[in-house]
Parts: structure tokens; C-alpha cells; sequence
């Protein structure tokens, strides 16, 4: 499962400068604007990223007239270390985990917001505990740094309550599930599908979730910017191609849903389960996203937030201008585009 963890990419910064200075000579002529080049588009197990594999399946990609390679990952923070020592040319990953290298100056372009997790994080607690007022005291676990560790302190801050009034403990989630299933825990933030296996096998009730805090964990498509200089025209190609699958599985449900869970190698109902924990950005929803405002259905807002919670874990040294990795210019074309 995808492993949201920001302060990884602190360790790879070194290796992206030291790699980006000798790329390969393919990597060379892809950012060259060479055509010729597939773009090496990287993924991991998230519920709406396997919309790529229906993008794929159904040719938009060729329909679009764009050469891409999914490049699969079934270890997230495998993707990070790839699109930093550039491996791959794109990856999808969270707002978070692009701070870490923005605040270094490493060029980096989010164009896309392929979902924000709506559901697909949560607060998960033992039967008798009844309101988060009642975690005060209670062991609870997640991940340092993570962007469920901030889903946490966000559940917290409304119950009144701080990190330190629970007893915390740093747990990756692989851990975490199955330390609450045992009743190790009295509560743990989760994703899925850790979030519902421990609803369901440790009888554990949601509190509180990412549906209550909407636009808090968005999930992107972020590029390098040398490819976003050097071959814009695809870069609008690949967002085209992604919102024509949008369209097909509009109008195709059940087919789409079949080619999506075959991708996540999971049975059609629990895929759409995960699928539902999230909301798919549409067109509209993207130029909406990328506008500046000051609630998390801002990317600007959302970015200076989470930029704010991570210096405090001094995770992050400074706060990147989310200018300088956010470039909504591109959903804006595509939208003008696609009304002609």
C-alpha cells in the first residue's frame, strides 16, 4: 500500500541532485521534447490511480495521440525515490509528499488532481469509546509525518484535545492495523483498505475521517518540470487522455469498474468500496482546485497548511511558495480545449 511518508523524500534529495546531473541519454532526449519517448508515468496502489490502467485499456493515451509507459510500483514510496533520481518522468503522489522536495528547490510540477481521499483515511477506535473526547489518555497510533498523522491532529484540535492529552505512538500503518485488530491500540489512523479491515475484523467504529475534513489529502500527478517546459503539448495530451477515461467510465460503469479492479487484482465490490472512499477530480473540480482560497479545496491553502505542520515536526526547514510546484495552466488549456 502506498506509504505516505514526507520525510523520505528528505533522504533522497541528495541522490536526485547528484542523479539529475548525469542523466541518461534517454532521459536526456525524452526532456528534449523528443515525441519519440514514451513519458514514464508512475503509479502505486491507491483506489483512483488504477484509473490509469482504464486510460490505458481503452487507448486514450493513443487516442490523444501521446506515447506513455505506466510504470508500476507496488511499494509508494518506491515511486517517490524513482521520480526522484529520475526514473520516471511522472508519478502520482500526494500534495505532501512534494513538499519536501519544493522546499529544496527541486523542480517538480503538480498538474493534476487525479482524487482527494474523501473517506479513504480515518479515525478508527475500540467499540467503547463513543467521541474523540474519549481519547484523552488512549494509546493511539499512526505514522510520523504522514499526512494521517495530520488527519490526527486535525480530529484532535476538534475534540479540544492536543498530541500530547493521548498517548502516542509512532506506528507505520502496516503495524498499526494489525496492532488495533489484536487490541493492542485504542485507536489508530488508518487508510485503505487498512481503515476498513480493521473496522471490520477488529470491530473497531469510525470517528472521524478524511469525508470531514474534504480537500485536507489531495492526490496528484506531478512531473518533473523539464518535462513540463519541454513537452507542454503532451503534458495537455496525458491530462486529456485521463479525462476522456473519466468520461468513458461516466458512461460505462460496470466495464470500467471490471478494468480497474483486474488492475488492482481485487474483486469488483471491494474495489469500488475503496474507489467510493475517494472523490475523482473531475475538469472543473481541477481549475477549482488550483485557484487560491482559503479552505482545503484550495491546493494553495491545503500546500501552506500541511507546509506549516511538517516545519513544526521540523520535517521541512522552510515553507516552499506553492507557485513554484503548483501549475494549474495546464486543466485551464485543456478546459478552453475541450468547450471549442
Amino acid at each position: 500500500m502506498r506509504k505516505r511518508m514526507v520525510f523520505l523524500m528528505m533522504a533522497l534529495l541528495l541522490a536526485f541532485t547528484v542523479v539529475s546531473g548525469c542523466s541518461s541519454k534517454e532521459a536526456a532526449s525524452t526532456a528534449a521534447g523528443g515525441s519519440d519517448q514514451p513519458i514514464k508515468l508512475a503509479l502505486s496502489p491507491w483506489p483512483g490511480w488504477f484509473v490509469w490502467y482504464l486510460v490505458k485499456e481503452k487507448g486514450f493515451f493513443e487516442k490523444n495521440g501521446v506515447k506513455v509507459d505506466l510504470v508500476w510500483f507496488p511499494v509508494y514510496s518506491d515511486s517517490l525515490s524513482a521520480l526522484a533520481s529520475g526514473k520516471v518522468d511522472a508519478n502520482s503522489q500526494t500534495l505532501s509528499d512534494t513538499l519536501a522536495p519544493a522546499s529544496k528547490g527541486i523542480p517538480l510540477k503538480a498538474v493534476l488532481v487525479n482524487d482527494n481521499s474523501n473517506g479513504g483515511d480515518g479515525v478508527v477506535v475500540k467499540p467503547n469509546i463513543n467521541s474523540l473526547q474519549e481519547l484523552k489518555g488512549k494509546k493511539v497510533a499512526t505514522e510520523l509525518g504522514t499526512v494521517d498523522h495530520l488527519l490526527m491532529l486535525t480530529a484532535l484540535e476538534k475534540a479540544g484535545l492536543a498530541e500530547k492529552d493521548v498517548s502516542y505512538t509512532n506506528m507505520t500503518v502496516n503495524d498499526a492495523g494489525p496492532a488495533f485488530i489484536s487490541g493492542n491500540l485504542d485507536g489508530a489512523v488508518l487508510w485503505e483498505p487498512f481503515l476498513s479491515k480493521a473496522i471490520q475484523e477488529g470491530k473497531g467504529k469510525l470517528l472521524f475521517s478524511s469525508k470531514d475534513t474534504p480537500g485536507l489529502i489531495p492526490d496528484l500527478l506531478v512531473f518533473k518540470a523539464e518535462i513540463t517546459k519541454n513537452r507542454p503539448e503532451d503534458v495537455k495530451k496525458i491530462l486529456n487522455a485521463w479525462f476522456d477515461a473519466l468520461d468513458y467510465w461516466k458512461a460505462n460503469p460496470e466495464e470500467s469498474l471490471q478494468i480497474m479492479a483486474k488492475a488492482a487484482e481485487t474483486p469488483v465490490d471491494e474495489y469500488k468500496a475503496g474507489v467510493d472512499s475517494v472523490k475523482i477530480f473531475q475538469l472543473e473540480d481541477n481549475v477549482k482546485a488550483f485557484q487560491k482560497g482559503d479552505s482545503y479545496s484550495s491546493l494553495h491553502y491545503t500546500s501552506q497548511k500541511t507546509a506549516e505542520f511538517l516545519k513544526g515536526l521540523e520535517m521541512l526547514t522552510t515553507i516552499p511558495k506553492a507557485e513554484s510546484f503548483l501549475d494549474g495552466h495546464f486543466v485551464e488549456e485543456v478546459m478552453k480545449e475541450r468547450k471549442k
